[in-house]
């Protein structure tokens, strides 16, 4: 009787969350007792990390935020008076120096903030765990584990281009081909971020700061039609508003990572950008350089749109004739018909300009030789990777971004779909990603509804 009264009443949903708020009070207070059990007592003296020694003052309370609600800890407290700051050393041990909230819930909570607006995700720590954080610590928090993400592969980049770290050849037979598709977006900023530089809106100013991508994945096998098939799980994402040059060098660290150096066919696929070939020189010469064949077909259609002031009437048969030529890499012809219309004055000019872009790149655009050796010739992974991992986050309607903040989201979303994700945690806490507030405040987005 009393369970059909239960499921008759509509009251099952309040009797779930007050037994899940119960059993979370519960594992809360046995957290707390299980950490009373160590209160950090190293001796009279510590070394305090810089070549001095603190002295034990007292034992001091701190309260930490943890996934099952909130604990006080209490801690031996040392002091250095040679330093002039003191230090728990059950902090570090906990991976709560400098911290108020447990890598449990940090990892929770960045995880939602990566997928989901700060406010949101605020929203959903709420009602799926019982945790109540204010918008402002989501978002502190979040992107400090991007910016702690960041300095790491940072750090691994290094490591691995100074040979430092020696990556692991693939387990097995490595794959046949390793493709490097990059590409670029902008993202909103607030307008200190882009003071001073120029941009495509009517008054010259810029709005948004480029976030550069790249998109890494092998292929081994092709289907029952000859066409490649991207391996399963073997795509890594890399996000950076750096310059070019220091994304380059992550690039190069992530390739070999990958086991670039084990790769019988890299290749490098790019929309045509000048900075993306420059890369590819430098870091990847024996790469395969392959223009984004959907890219091409725009710029055709473009010359197509400029002849038809010649045309009259026949542009469709001469843009397919146009097209058909580049499918088939054959780039002279497309040239020489472009060079048959004769434009004088402004017009020549923009004829001109078109070209260029074919004759700069015809070696990147021999699409049927390609195809025949089973290669990828579109850049869709990265482009879909703009949409996915940065529009869907950081181009919101409303958003205005810090860059050190869009860049630590970015780090986030690429490590969710790289699939590493566990690696951002894997560091000692000390090293890790839930400042106190104001500790990173640099960081912080200035956006509404970010």
């Amino acid at each position: 009787m009393a369970a059909r009264s239960l499921g008759a009443g509509g009251g099952l949903e309040a009797t779930e969350l007050a037994i899940r708020t119960a059993v979370t009070r519960l594992g809360a207070s046995l957290l707390e007792d299980l950490l009373a059990a160590d209160a950090g007592y190293r001796g009279p003296r510590i070394g305090c990390g810089s070549g001095h020694q603190a002295a034990f003052v007292s034992y001091r309370d701190k309260a930490i935020d943890t996934a099952l609600g909130p604990v006080t800890v209490r801690r031996a407290w040392y002091h250095c008076a040679a330093c002039g700051h003191g230090l728990a050393p059950r902090d570090a041990e906990l991976g709560v120096a400098g911290a108020s909230m447990s890598p449990g819930l940090a990892k929770m909570t960045a995880r939602a903030a990566a997928a989901v607006p700060f406010a949101k995700a605020a929203g959903l720590l709420a009602e799926l765990a019982g945790i109540d954080l204010t918008i402002k610590r989501v978002e502190r928090s979040a992107e400090a584990a991007g910016t702690t993400a960041a300095t790491a592969i940072g750090a691994q980049a290094d490591a691995i281009r100074a040979r430092q770290v020696v990556p692991l050849p693939p387990p097995g037979p490595a794959p046949d081909m390793l493709y490097i598709a990059v590409d670029g977006t902008g993202v909103p900023m607030t307008a200190a971020e882009t003071e001073g530089r120029k941009g495509k809106a009517d008054d010259g100013k810029a709005r948004t700061r480029e976030v550069k991508l790249a998109c890494l994945f092998t292929q081994t096998t092709l289907d029952h039609d000859g066409r490649p098939v991207r391996d399963p799980r073997s795509s890594s994402y890399l996000a950076t508003f750096e310059p070019a040059e220091r994304f380059g060098q992550l690039l190069d660290a992530e390739a070999r990572r990958r086991g670039y150096e084990h790769i019988r066919q890299p290749v490098v696929l790019g929309d045509g950008a000048a900075w993306i070939w420059h890369l590819a020189e430098e870091h990847f010469p024996a790469a395969t350089q392959i223009v984004d064949l959907y890219h091409a077909r725009e710029h055709v259609h473009e010359l197509a749109t400029l002849a038809a002031r010649l045309l009259r009437g026949h542009r469709p048969d001469w843009l397919a004739q146009r097209l058909d030529e580049l499918d088939n890499g054959d780039i002279p012809a497309l040239l020489a018909a472009g060079r048959d219309l004769k434009f004088t004055g402004c017009l020549a000019t923009d004829r001109d300009k078109a070209l260029a872009y074919f004759e700069t790149n015809a070696h990147r655009m021999r699409y049927k030789h390609f195809r025949s050796l089973g290669m990828f010739v579109g850049s869709g992974v990265v482009e879909a990777g703009c949409k996915a991992i940065i529009g869907q986050r950081l181009k919101l309607s409303g958003m205005r971004w810090t860059v050190p903040g869009a860049a630590s989201i970015a780090t986030l979303r690429c490590q969710e779909a790289s699939n590493r994700w566990d690696e951002i945690w894997q560091r000692p806490r000390n090293q890790a990603a839930t400042s106190e507030p104001g500790i990173c405040q640099q960081h912080h987005t200035q956006t509404a509804t970010g």
